[in-house]
């Protein structure tokens, strides 16, 4: 089944890199290359961070989508070829196949023995944020505010208001949106109501979170469901006009997964990266900072799992990385969710 997903992901437009260089501070001793989801806007204060204790080492960062990340790694693996050395990316579900079909190693890394048990698989895949799923809003669109709940987004998007301006992911291409909609049909019995009403209301979709924030926040979308909360509200402290709102039924939480592959050139610098991103120092900096949810219990403030949970309790839905994240992989599983996806973006 994994082999005919990677044919079916290679079938697809092939998706363009974007590669950045940060070169050592020091004199150059060594280079990690990272295959990430996360834009690398966002990615190069943590580098930063990085280099400032590793000043010898020059990093290589590539931006994919998180099903390009997949394909590379098996692909590249399999040739005999090595890959990257440190893998962190939103398709949780990706990363934990790749775990469990041997494309990870197991690593040793100072503070894994305390990491949570939902968040640490075999020491080999590690969710290392916390990142609720949120409903971004075009202020100005709402002077009396948006829906606040999913039964209210569906009566919403039944108003002319709603004609062409509801944005989500694209969830044949979206590994984070796929994985969105999956959790939503567990824990939403109308879920099927929902994206109807939405296609009626002519639902735009798109394959990054950025494109959907973009969007909203110039007034093209009025709203975009299921979208990275990290994201979303990174740019809504700098856009006047974007609003950030978790829907009071319940709201799904995912994380990003590090991991570093068994084919990697310098496992050594994979995994002092990955140390590094659970160390109280990482973990403060993409809290704080990049607004992506800390894991570790040691890091205090509103922006950790901790405190998030104590705030919302049962309102959230954390994914745990574990092997039942693979059952949202399973093909015929994923072809019945995007055709009724596709049925009901289309209508009787």
């Amino acid at each position: 089944m994994w082999r005919i997903l990677i044919l079916i992901l290679s079938l697809a437009p092939p998706a363009q890199a974007e590669v950045a260089r940060f070169p050592a501070p020091g004199p150059e001793v060594a280079t990690l290359r990272i295959y990430s989801t996360l834009d690398q806007p966002l990615a190069a204060p943590l580098i930063a961070a990085f280099q400032a204790e590793n000043p010898d080492i020059t990093v290589v960062y590539e931006d994919l989508l998180a099903a390009d990340i997949a394909a590379r790694i098996i692909v590249e693996t399999d040739a005999g070829q090595p890959t990257a050395d440190f893998v962190f990316s939103s398709g949780m579900d990706l990363q934990v196949k790749l775990a469990n079909d041997g494309y990870a190693q197991g690593v040793t890394v100072p503070l894994a023995a305390a990491w949570p048990d939902w968040a640490n698989w075999r020491d080999m895949a590690f969710a290392l944020t916390y990142e609720p799923g949120v409903l971004v809003w075009h202020k100005p669109s709402f002077p009396d505010g948006p829906p606040q709940s999913r039964l209210e987004l569906i009566a919403w998007a039944k108003t002319p208001a709603a004609k062409g301006r509801i944005g989500t992911y694209d969830v044949a291409r979206s590994a984070v949106g796929y994985l969105y909609l999956a959790r939503d049909a567990e824990h939403f019995a109308d879920i099927w109501s929902l994206v109807a009403a939405m296609g009626r209301a002519d639902l735009q979709t798109y394959p990054t979170s950025q494109a959907i924030i973009d969007r909203v926040a110039d007034g093209r979308l009025a709203i975009g469901y299921n979208i990275l909360g990290s994201y979303a509200d990174a740019r809504a402290r700098a856009e006047a006009d974007l609003g950030v709102l978790l829907l009071r039924d319940f709201t799904v939480v995912t994380s990003r997964v590090g991991l570093v592959p068994r084919a990697a050139a310098r496992a050594d610098l994979g995994t002092a990266f990955l140390a590094f991103l659970m160390g109280r120092d990482g973990q403060t900096l993409m809290a704080d900072r990049l607004r992506l949810g800390a894991v570790s219990l040691e890091v205090s403030g509103q922006n950790t799992a901790r405190a998030m949970e104590a705030a919302l309790g049962n309102q959230l839905r954390p994914v745990p990385v574990s092997p039942g994240l693979l059952a949202y992989l399973d093909q015929s599983n994923r072809a019945r969710l995007i055709a009724r996806w596709q049925a009901a973006l289309s209508g009787p």
